[in-house]
C-alpha cells in the first residue's frame, strides 16, 4: 500500500495495520504531516499544525508497539481538533485573531477520551469565528476550502475537519455541530458525519452555552469509523447538565446489526423554509429509491418547524456574547448579531418558546422512526460569495441554507449526514437521517445498511491525490 492509500485508509483499518506491525504510528504520521506541508497552503483545513508534539507521541507509540499486550482502539491513528475545543499547550482560537495566544491548561473532556482511546494529535483544525457560521472564513485567517473543488466552502463551523479528512490530511476528525456545524461539512465534503443526541457526548470541564444546542460528533470517511469515534466520545463527566447511558454493547457493534421494521418518512420541503434545489433533492430521492429497494414503506410528511425559527436565532446570537470576546474584535456578521442579544429574559423566554416547539417535533417522532431530509437547502457556496453582502442579508441566507439542520439541535435529537454520490459540478452529495430521541443505534444501523448497498466515497479529490 501506497502513502497515499494509506491516507485515504478508514481508520479502523489504519488501528488494525499497527496493531499488526504492518505500519507504525510514526510512518503514518509522517505522511499525514508531509500531506499537511504540501496540501494545506492551499485548503485552509488547519489553523495550527503541531508536527513536534505528534512525532514525539508517535515515537513513544511506536516504541510501545514492542511491549504492549493490548493497546487501545484508535492506538496510532492520527487525528484532529476543532479549534474551538482546548488541547493543553496549544492555542485555541474560536477563529478569532484576537485569541491567537489563547492557550489552556488543560484538555477538553472529548480531547481527553479521544488520547485515552490512542489517537495521536496532529493539530487544531480550522472553524468559522466563535463557530457562528456555516463556512469557514474567519478574518484574519486562511480560508477553508473544499478539497473537490477549492473554489466551493466545505462547510462550517466544522469546516477544516471535513476538508482534512476529505482531502487525507488526517484519519478521522472531532468537530461539533450547535446547527449543522458537524452534518453540513460532512455534505460539502462527501463524508459521514454524526450529530449525537443531547447528552451523549459530555461538554466538561466547560458548561453549557447554548441551552443544549450543540454537540461534539465525529466526521469520518465511512460509517464504522465514525460509530467507533462515537463510542470513544460518549459517556457522562462528572457534574454534565445532560446525560445518556453508554452504549450497549456499542454503536461499532450496531453497524453490524439489521434496523429491523422502520417507519420512515421523507421531506424534500422544510415548512416553513421552502424546498430544497434539485440537486438536494436528488440526494433525498436517491436515499428513498434505496430505502424502498431494501423493502421499507416510506411516506412523505414532516414537522412543521415554523414556531423554532425565531427563538433558535435568539437562543444562538446568544452565544457570540457568551463568548467573552469585545464587540469590536468581532467580524462583521458576529457584531451584528451580538448588537441584537436581548435580555436574560428575553432570553429565557425564547429557550422556553424553543423548548414547547421542540416536544411538537419530537411528538411526530411517535409514530415514525426515521426521518429522511436533506442536510442544506442548496449545494455548497462558494468561498467569498457572501462576502459582499450586508450582516443581514447574509444571516437570512443560512437561515434558508441550514434549515434542514437546527431543529434537531433544538431537540436534542440524533441525526446522520451520509454521502450521495456527485452532483453535475463534481461536488459530493448528501443526505440526513433522523432518528428518535437517544436513537443513534437504529440510524447507524440503518446508515450502514445504506452504505453496504452504496458505498460512500471511494475515489479521492483530484487536488488531494
Amino acid at each position: 500500500m501506497d502513502k497515499a492509500d494509506l491516507a485515504f485508509t478508514p481508520a479502523l483499518e489504519q488501528a488494525q495495520l499497527i496493531r499488526k506491525r504492518e505500519i507504525s504510528p510514526l510512518e503514518l504520521v509522517e505522511i499525514y504531516l508531509e500531506r499537511i506541508q504540501r496540501l494545506n497552503p492551499q485548503l485552509g483545513s488547519y489553523f495550527t499544525v503541531t508536527a513536534d508534539l505528534a512525532i514525539n507521541d508517535a515515537k513513544a507509540k511506536t516504541e510501545m508497539l514492542t511491549t504492549a499486550s493490548e493497546l487501545p482502539p484508535f492506538f496510532g491513528v492520527p487525528t484532529s481538533i476543532k479549534d474551538l475545543y482546548s488541547v493543553a499547550s496549544i492555542p485555541c482560537t474560536l477563529g478569532s485573531p484576537a485569541l491567537l495566544n489563547n492557550i489552556f491548561d488543560y484538555d477538553d473532556g472529548v480531547v481527553t477520551k479521544m488520547k485515552q482511546a490512542g489517537f495521536i494529535i496532529l493539530g487544531k483544525t480550522a472553524t468559522s469565528e466563535l463557530g457562528s457560521t456555516p463556512y469557514t472564513e474567519p478574518t484574519g485567517f486562511p480560508p477553508a476550502r473544499n478539497p473537490w473543488n477549492p473554489e466551493y466552502t466545505p462547510g462550517g463551523s466544522s469546516g477544516g475537519a471535513a476538508s482534512a479528512v476529505a482531502a487525507g490530511l488526517c484519519a478521522i476528525a472531532q468537530g461539533s455541530d450547535g446547527g449543522g456545524s458537524i452534518r453540513g461539512p460532512a455534505a460539502c465534503c462527501g463524508m459521514v458525519g454524526i450529530k449525537p443526541s443531547r447528552g451523549r457526548v459530555s461538554s466538561a470541564p466547560a458548561g453549557d452555552r447554548l441551552s443544549g444546542l450543540s454537540t461534539n460528533g465525529p466526521i469520518a470517511r465511512t460509517v464504522a469509523d465514525a460509530a467507533a469515534l462515537l463510542d470513544v466520545m460518549s459517556g457522562y463527566i462528572t457534574g454534565d447538565p445532560y446525560w445518556l447511558p453508554e452504549p450497549e454493547p456499542s454503536f461499532l457493534a450496531d453497524t453490524k446489526e439489521k434496523p429491523g421494521n422502520l417507519r420512515i418518512a421523507y421531506s424534500i420541503t422544510v415548512p416553513p423554509l421552502g424546498d430544497a434545489d434539485a440537486t438536494c433533492q436528488q440526494g433525498v430521492l436517491e436515499t428513498v429509491k434505496l430505502l424502498t429497494e431494501l423493502g421499507y414503506s416510506l411516506e412523505e410528511k414532516c414537522p412543521d418547524f415554523s414556531g423554532l425559527v425565531e427563538p433558535f436565532q435568539v437562543v444562538w446570537q446568544a452565544g457570540i456574547g457568551a463568548a467573552g470576546i469585545p464587540r469590536q474584535a468581532l467580524q462583521p456578521l458576529n457584531q451584528w448579531l451580538f448588537n441584537r442579544i436581548g435580555s436574560g429574559g428575553e432570553y429565557l423566554q425564547a429557550v422556553f418558546q424553543m423548548q414547547v416547539a421542540a416536544r411538537q417535533i419530537v411528538a411526530f417522532f411517535d409514530t415514525v422512526d426515521i426521518l429522511v431530509l436533506p442536510v442544506y437547502l442548496h449545494p455548497a457556496i462558494r468561498v467569498g460569495e457572501w462576502a459582499n453582502l450586508s450582516p443581514e442579508e447574509t444571516f437570512q441566507n443560512i437561515i434558508k441554507w441550514v434549515a434542514p439542520c437546527p431543529p434537531f439541535n433544538a431537540t436534542g435529537q440524533p441525526a446522520i449526514a451520509l454521502p450521495m454520490g456527485f452532483d453535475s459540478n463534481g461536488l459530493p452529495m448528501s443526505v440526513q437521517l433522523v432518528g428518535k430521541p437517544a436513537g443513534e443505534a437504529t440510524l447507524i444501523r440503518l446508515a450502514a445498511q445504506l452504505e453496504a448497498i452504496k458505498p460512500g466515497i471511494s475515489k479521492r479529490p483530484q487536488f488531494a491525490s
